[in-house]
């Protein structure tokens, strides 16, 4: 079991999370944007980010004292072909490290995972955006054609 991070490792841990982030938004094209949770006591930051396929998202970073916790919002819930859906989500799981595609509120889909505190440093944390981003990117769009498949037919045509 991991260790739970005294105040001063925690400091230490946000210090390198905040640095990595300026350095973030000033030098990668894809970050628009960072902010801290308002709450001091609370070590919560977002990454918006720019993609392609998906043309914003959010990467919620959530330091706590064993783990840093991190997901995104990748979808709401599918309107049709449910089982597809859940099965194609599922076989994605299989090929991923270090997140998995999850259901959250209102049953919409987000991709989350979870690093040790001692493990926290410049890259593991370029892996965890690199990796959520090309995950973002590389399964949306598919995932969306099968739970969403009706606004995706060609209209009828009226002969």
């Amino acid at each position: 079991m991991q260790h739970a991070s005294s105040p001063e490792e925690l400091a230490e841990i946000v210090t390198t999370i905040e640095a990595w982030l300026a350095e973030q938004l000033a030098e990668n094209p894809v970050v628009a944007a960072t902010e801290r949770d308002e709450d001091p006591d609370v070590h919560r930051w977002f990454v918006r980010v720019t993609g392609e396929e998906k043309d914003v998202f959010s990467i919620w970073l959530h330091l706590q004292q064993r783990t840093l916790h991190y997901e995104t919002y990748v979808m709401p819930a599918p309107e049709e072909n449910h089982a597809e859906f859940y099965a194609h989500l599922l076989r994605r799981n299989a090929r991923l490290m270090g997140a998995a595609f999850s259901i959250g509120d209102e049953d919409a889909i987000f991709l989350e995972g979870a690093l040790p505190n001692d493990a926290i440093d410049d890259g593991e944390l370029d892996r965890i955006l690199g990796s959520l981003y090309v995950w973002v990117e590389q399964f949306f769009r598919p995932a969306l054609r099968i739970g969403f498949a009706s606004r995706f037919a060609p209209p009828e045509s009226q002969d």
